[in-house]
């Protein structure tokens, strides 16, 4: 199974572009910050992941400002250079 969900920040959104498909595409440099536990101690876990929203929404995600956070849900895939994932929001939440 690939899902994944996450807790995010938007730290940079690139300009709406259109797929082949003529699907609304938007670009995303997502952050997260949290604390877990692994191996029974608590761990710091800070990271930037690239992200990708594609059809409706696209427009919802449009309105997010820049440095707001919301928890996301959807998939990873490799990026096209094969180096790399993008983690594909299918919903917010």
């Amino acid at each position: 199974m690939n899902q994944l969900v996450l807790s995010v920040q938007l730290l940079e959104r690139g300009a709406m572009r259109y797929t082949p498909a003529g699907l609304a595409a938007l670009d995303l440099v997502l952050g997260h910050e949290s604390q877990v536990s692994e191996a029974g101690r608590p761990r710091k876990v800070s990271l930037e992941l690239r992200g990708v929203a594609i059809g409706a929404i696209v427009q919802t995600l449009g309105q997010q400002g820049i440095g707001s956070s919301f928890d996301a849900s959807g998939f990873l895939s490799a990026q096209r250079n094969g180096r790399g994932v993008v983690f594909h929001i299918t919903q917010l939440h």
